[in-house]
């Protein structure tokens, strides 16, 4: 149910520009990600018009934690030629607050991808307890 529920979710990301509706993004980020049983990162690049280019997972850790490498996120979004992406991932434990390493690595992120005038739109951490948008706790250009 979950896969068919995903397959759904995602064709109506590709069909339309993805930022036109937010809850429409955070929706399918749950469906994918709320209840999977290691932390996992995913990265939605965007083009000009903010419509999906891809939905990559760009990383898999343990229950706890799954490492976030802007310069391969940065890389692979050079090479779609993306101009703006979505960071999100996981906590299994179910409760989605950020943690220090989440702050810090999304702080990187931004700062590299300002360098070469990529936006971050957010990065979202779901879980099965709910969600966050880091663009509340982290300064987002």
């Amino acid at each position: 149910v979950r896969e068919a529920m995903l397959v759904s979710s995602q064709d109506k990301m590709l069909d339309r520009i993805c930022l036109s509706k937010a809850a429409d993004v955070i929706e399918y980020l749950i469906v994918a990600m709320a209840r999977l049983p290691v932390e996992e990162v995913r990265v939605l690049f965007l083009d000009s018009r903010n419509r999906l280019l891809s939905d990559e997972v760009v990383s898999r850790g343990s229950i706890s934690e799954a490492p976030i490498y802007p310069r391969e996120i940065l890389k692979r979004a050079l090479a779609l030629d993306a101009t703006a992406l979505i960071l999100a991932h996981n906590h299994p434990s179910g409760d989605p607050s950020p943690s220090e390493g989440d702050i810090d690595a999304t702080s990187r992120l931004l700062k590299a991808a300002k360098g070469i005038g990529l936006t971050v739109h957010d990065h979202i951490i779901v879980g099965s307890e709910g969600w966050i948008s880091l663009r509340d706790w982290v300064a987002f250009q």
